[in-house]
């Protein structure tokens, strides 16, 4: 058989990291502890079938690359501003605190100031992906808590952009012969700087008008392959062009290669069209890193151990959660966010990586960031689940509209998000009358602003419904996004008017029929109702099932 070990090393760490990553999503914790674990199995520390660690670590640069163009592409300048009166001198303090109490530890080990402050800033900076997938199991990706944490990690990683640019200076200049003077550290740090400001005209004069032109020319040639070749060749193409021409990182290019794509109105195309070839480059490098960690650090040295992860969990965190109440903000917000920030995940692996490569972070310090980054992603989702509360549950307490607004033969309303808004402006409009039920607080103030009649309250609860005037209402319009959410407010509107007749919302054809079997009586299905409106545009019988 022919050697290939490329091919041996792409096809392992894919199936290994498959079945590992569906064993951690039966556990229900990320994946990205199963594609770490894949790693594990196939890296030279354990038995067994071992990956070449030079093809992982090429496949893995590949990663970095198409994971720092998603997060450019993420980016989102507009969230960021929304909350950056706490995500900003929130985010920049906690990173502080956590590399100090990083730093801290190093020193406590005898290592250098600058593996100390590598190790620390490694532990500094939250997993986007596993923060994301809290935030969705809990429904508050859209509330002010949410965007909060959203925004905080946007800071984290955009300082972490900063560090990986700034590393290699601070390992040169730390590797110079002789005494270390003011000239020695400042000289690199001013080249580096140059270059970086070289490569940021460019990207800002040149590549903002062309990269949208280029794409657009593309789109008009209307081949799917063609475009989704030519985001590829944006991504990795301006990531390797700032390598060699300008001599800063890949993943400075790719992020800011991102972030250009991002403001056109052709982004999201380009996530979906280059999601499955940068989820499975990711994988390889989860896969990669995996490799690199020695399983003997958690018995030889368990007490390190221990102390990395309660920095990671509790230090951290416990800064977080003073830092948002100090900005006079909720208990609910700040523990949302200290929950957020309790583990660590890819910037964390990508700083170890560079650390090492860069001979400033001792192999133990890899190993105890990578260790610290298993144990909190998998204990992330029960701290989550304890500590952080879900949308707002029957039996809290219900704010109920001024007295001023009761009504009679009015609407009511359920949920105020895109849908809720829509019906809300033309409802008002007319002249209808309607009062709002919204649990999330961020929506029931902002419908207030509105100049709208708010009940502060979760529909599900009787007390809710009550004060919005069901007894007297004509209609009840369910107009949030959850199907089988909404099918329980019909049972407990019916509960307490037979009579009345719903409106609701649906998204598939099983919500459909769990909101008619609990009592609907019209269900708007999005997708048929698209279909209706344009068969009914050009003179075709209407869809009815």
């Amino acid at each position: 058989m022919h050697h290939t070990p490329l091919i041996a090393t792409i096809v392992a760490g894919l199936v290994i990291a498959f079945v590992m990553g569906a064993i951690a999503h039966r556990l229900k914790v990320s994946p990205l502890v199963g594609y770490l674990a894949a790693g594990i199995i196939v890296g030279p520390f354990t038995p067994g079938f071992v990956a070449d660690a030079n093809l992982a670590a090429e496949l893995a640069e590949i990663g970095v690359i198409l994971l720092m163009f998603g997060v450019g592409l993420h980016f989102s300048l507009r969230d960021l501003l929304s909350v950056k009166n706490v995500a900003v001198p929130g985010a920049i303090v906690q990173i502080a605190v956590a590399t100090l109490l990083g730093m801290g530890l190093a020193w406590a080990l005898g290592w250098d100031p600058l593996a100390g402050f590598v190790f620390g800033l490694a532990l500094s900076v939250a997993s986007t992906v596993v923060l994301l997938r809290a935030l969705q199991g809990h429904g508050i990706v859209e509330t002010e808590r949410g965007r909060i944490a959203v925004g905080w990690l946007i800071v984290e990683d955009l300082v972490m952009v900063l560090a990986l640019v700034l590393l290699p200076a601070l390992a040169a200049a730390m590797k110079t012969d002789g005494p270390m003077t003011w000239s020695t550290l400042l000289v690199p740090l001013m080249q580096t700087g140059f270059k970086v400001t070289g490569f940021l005209v460019v990207m800002l004069l040149v590549a903002r008008r062309v990269i949208p032109l280029a794409l657009h020319w593309v789109v008009h040639t209307g081949s799917r392959e063609l475009f989704r070749l030519a985001v590829l060749a944006i991504a990795l193409g301006v990531a390797f062009g700032a390598a060699v021409v300008f001599d800063v990182s890949f993943a400075l290019g790719a992020f800011f290669a991102g972030m250009i794509l991002g403001e056109t109105p052709l982004s999201r195309q380009a996530t979906e069209e280059t999601l499955p070839l940068r989820d499975a480059f990711a994988v390889l490098f989860f896969v990669s890193v995996g490799m690199l960690f020695n399983p003997a650090v958690v018995i030889e040295q368990p007490l390190l151990l221990v102390a990395t992860v309660a920095i990671i969990v509790i230090g951290k965190s416990l800064a977080a959660y003073a830092i948002v109440r100090l900005l006079k903000h909720d208990h609910r917000t700040a523990i949302t966010a200290a929950a957020s920030l309790a583990q660590i995940g890819e910037f964390s692996f990508i700083l170890a990586s560079l650390g090492t490569g860069l001979q400033i972070l001792p192999p133990e310090g890899r190993d105890l960031i990578l260790a610290g980054a298993l144990i909190s992603i998998f204990v992330n989702p029960f701290i989550f689940n304890a500590l952080v509360p879900k949308r707002q549950e029957k039996g809290e307490p219900v704010e109920p509209p001024n007295e001023a607004a009761r009504r009679r033969d009015h609407v009511v309303l359920v949920g105020y998000g895109r849908v809720g808004k829509l019906i809300a402006r033309d409802l008002k409009a007319r002249g209808k009358p309607f009062i709002l039920i919204e649990d999330q607080p961020d929506m029931a103030r902002a419908a207030k602003d509105a100049g709208l009649d708010v009940v502060r309250g979760n529909a599900l609860d009787p007390a809710a419904l009550h004060a919005a005037g069901i007894d007297d209402a004509s209609k009840l319009l369910i107009a949030i996004p959850e199907g089988f959410e909404g099918g329980a407010v019909v049972e407990a509107a019916r509960a307490i008017r037979p009579d009345l007749a719903i409106i609701a919302r649906a998204h598939s054809d099983a919500e459909v029929a769990h909101l008619e079997a609990a009592g609907a009586g019209e269900v708007v299905m999005g997708e048929r109702e698209i279909a209706n409106r344009m068969l009914s545009l050009c003179a075709v019988p209407l869809v009815r099932a």
